[in-house]
Parts: C-alpha cells; structure tokens; sequence
C-alpha cells in the first residue's frame, strides 16, 4: 500500500470523527485521531473477521455431517476413518463458498489494516493527512459549493456523508494540492467508495468528479 493511498484512507476515517466541528480541529489533534482511525478500522476488521470466522466454522460442520452421515462411510466399522465422498454442488454449498470467500477477502483487509498501521507512523503519511484536512478546513466551502453545483438532482445535505467525505478528499487533491496525478486521484476515490460505501456510490462520485476535472481542473 503506498503512501498515499495510505493517508487518504486515514484522512476519510477523520472526516467521520471530524464531523461538523472542523473548525475545531487543530495539527496538535491530528496524531490522536490518526491513532484513533487506526483503531477504529483495526476494530471493524477484527468484527467482521469473527463474523465470518463464525460462517466458516458452520461450514465445515456442515461438510463434516454430510461426510460422517453419508452412507458410504455409515456402513464402514465404528473405528474406521471416513473416506472422502462426494457432494453435490447445491444452492446452500454455492452460500458457503462464497462465505469462505468472504473469510479471504477480509484476511486480506486484516494485512492491509496492519500496514495502515504501520504507515500511519511515517512523517509523510501524516504530513499529507494534515495537508489534505487544513486544505479542505480553509476551503470547506469552496469545495462544498463545487459539490452542490455538480451535483445536479441531488440535495448535498441528504447524501451519504461518506460519499461527500470521498469527494472533499478528491477535490481538495484535484483542485487544491495539485501533485498527483488526476487519474489516481479519481481511481483511488472510487475504490474508497467501493470499500466503505454503497453499490452505486462508485458511479455517483465518477460522474461528479469527471464534471471537477472538466469545469475546473
């Protein structure tokens, strides 16, 4: 995970903390809520992990009780060792694939939740989550406004929160902070939305961020 990649993440779990009181915020706070975003995401990970773990473990009792109750091993003596049976690839199985996929996937954001962690101790990682955070605390509305005008047929106040962090973050590095390049900026959005928000979300914050770069980049 880069760097950057690394603050926005952090930089999107502070806006939620941040809420409203942005004012408030100062550079002396930014170290006690990257840890904190680092301990919230740690604390989802962990969550869902047990979760699934939880499926997982039904899973293999369920394969277990097909493979002891089939009559293959049923008529096989007391102190025999199963022998592997078939099974049909039923609706129910298909479910418990996808849940032991499930179990992978969030394997994989328990590593990308340790380098987070790691990163979120380097002097770049927080000189540009503090960059991102002062830019958008001096131009909050400038950049609201942008969003507002964009986002034609949409009312700003009723859009998911998450969804206007997203593009704040995006539009404060679009327009403001100028050093990487558009295409990333836009990708890396769209995969935050695809992390932490909804199914439409990603199309919703394409379109609108597509509208930034055309009018004003």
């Amino acid at each position: 995970m880069q760097a950057r990649r690394a603050s926005r993440e952090l930089a999107l779990i502070i806006f939620s903390q941040i809420g409203k009181d942005i004012d408030r915020c100062t550079n002396g706070s930014f170290e006690q809520m990257i840890l904190a975003s680092v301990r919230t995401l740690i604390s989802n990970c962990e969550e869902e992990i047990s979760i699934v773990t939880s499926e997982l473990t039904t899973v293999r009792d369920f394969v277990e009780e097909f493979e002891n109750n089939h009559p293959d091993n049923l008529s096989r003596p007391i102190d025999a060792h199963n022998i592997a049976v078939e099974m049909p690839l039923t609706s129910k199985m298909k479910e418990d694939i996808d849940t032991i996929m499930n179990v992978a996937e969030k394997s994989l954001s328990a590593l990308e939740i340790a380098e987070l962690s790691i990163l979120s101790t380097h002097t770049d990682v927080k000189r540009y989550i503090q960059k991102i955070i002062t830019t958008y605390k001096d131009k909050k509305d400038e950049i609201d406004n942008v969003i507002k005008e964009l986002a034609s047929g949409w009312d700003i106040e009723r859009l998911f929160k998450i969804d206007k962090d997203i593009l704040r973050i995006a539009i404060v590095e679009l327009l403001f902070i100028k050093d990487a390049p558009i295409k990333v900026v836009i990708d890396e959005a769209l995969e935050l939305a695809k992390k932490y928000s909804t199914d439409d979300s990603p199309s919703f914050i394409n379109g609108i961020l597509a509208k930034v770069v055309e009018v004003y980049a």
